[in-house]
């Protein structure tokens, strides 16, 4: 039977939603996002599955609960959509304990408000959708999709951090995220995901993923988010005694850490100018700093393309996917650059009107460009774990 999922992104001040009917086939009904929760001129907006826009209004959010009422009744009824019949979550981190989807149960939302500080940016948030949720409708099902899940196979030398083994025993490790965008990337890949992959996820968060037939074998972000490649506001990996230096000269406390890591770093933080790539490129014949984020990030990504290859033992395929993997042509070209030693090569016709194969035929490794879905594997995820 037909079964209608709606999977929510709860943010700190936004929930994206998506609801999907999925039975003998899979249709996305609508999708959209509630934005500025809690703040002033916050708004709303849906959009039907040709990307016509069928809502959109500003109107007061005070909080999660009252988004998560307004997507579960007023959205629904206003545009005649059908109740849900399961919802499922995006959650960024497990902690140490969940490293599958699972249906959520008070023990699980007890234990993820243990580990808040495991991911202190997005749990938070992400509980309060489910709360939420359960607030309005207590017998609905949910599900709990987390980042984390996928990069359950990475082996212990890779997941391993070189610190005191005390911390290990504390779940101070190697998590990894960007899951489920990763595991969408290996469906949508069938059999052309045998052999040695790498899968990188660009977007605002930024992430590679080593893959073998399919699983997970490193990746770049680490213990949070904030770890692996340069990204948008996110600064990535860093000598560990920059933070020292700034902790005893210049006094910061977490608050400052945070701020400058995840939110003053990265693209913005090189540029001055903006986190938006598409922003920089615009400007970097004419912005020297622009010029030099952008090189910047695709000289880091480059290097991490090597150092994943040297795990899998060479390269068969590349994908690129997220938001700048997927439209960015430009910054795809500057990765690839010099790795013809890896037998990556691209094709700038194809590469320039993003095709789903960039590199020319005959190449030793396939470059490929694939839009991902990660409600899509939350829908499907949550389908099963409550319907079977």
């Amino acid at each position: 039977m037909d079964k209608h999922i709606l999977c929510l992104n709860s943010g700190s001040s936004s929930i994206k939603f998506a609801l999907y009917r999925l039975g003998t086939g899979e249709e996305l009904v609508v999708k959209g996002a509630i934005e500025r929760i809690g703040m002033a001129g916050s708004w709303l907006w849906v959009k039907d599955n040709s990307g016509r826009r069928i809502a959109e209004r500003i109107q007061e959010f005070p909080s999660h609960s009252a988004a998560v009422k307004a997507i579960l009744q007023n959205i629904m009824e206003e545009n005649h959509l059908p109740s849900p019949d399961g919802v499922g979550h995006r959650v960024v981190h497990g902690g140490p304990a969940h490293t599958a989807h699972e249906v959520v149960t008070l023990e699980l939302i007890f234990d993820l408000r243990q580990h808040i500080s495991f991911a202190p940016l997005h749990l938070p948030a992400e509980i309060l959708g489910i709360d939420a949720v359960t607030g309005q409708y207590p017998g609905l099902g949910q599900v709990a999709c987390f980042d984390t899940a996928f990069h359950r196979s990475i082996p212990e030398i890779a997941r391993c951090l070189p610190i005191v083994r005390t911390l290990w025993h504390e779940g101070v490790c190697r998590y990894g995220f960007h899951g489920l965008s990763y595991e969408y990337i290996v469906m949508a890949l069938g059999d052309a995901a045998r052999g040695r992959i790498i899968v990188a996820h660009l977007g605002n968060g930024a992430s590679m993923t080593a893959l073998h037939d399919g699983v997970s074998l490193d990746t770049t972000m680490g213990f949070t988010p904030t770890g692996g490649l340069m990204m948008g506001t996110r600064s990535g990996d860093l000598d560990p005694g920059i933070l020292i230096y700034l902790m005893e000269e210049k006094g910061y406390d977490a608050n400052q850490f945070n701020k400058l890591l995840n939110h003053r770093s990265g693209l913005i933080g090189v540029s001055g100018i903006s986190s938006d790539m598409k922003t920089l490129l615009e400007q970097r014949d004419s912005e020297p700093h622009a010029a030099q984020a952008i090189d910047m990030y695709c000289y880091h990504a480059r290097k991490a393309i090597g150092a994943l290859s040297a795990t899998l033992g060479g390269l068969d395929g590349l994908v690129f996917t997220g938001g700048i993997g997927e439209r960015a042509d430009t910054v795809r070209a500057m990765i690839c650059q010099g790795l013809d030693y890896l037998g990556i090569r691209l094709d700038p016709a194809q590469n320039a009107r993003h095709a789903r194969i960039i590199s020319p035929g005959g190449a030793p490794c396939t470059v490929r460009v694939i839009p991902t879905n990660e409600d899509m594997v939350i829908a499907r995820h949550t389908r099963r774990l409550l319907f079977g």
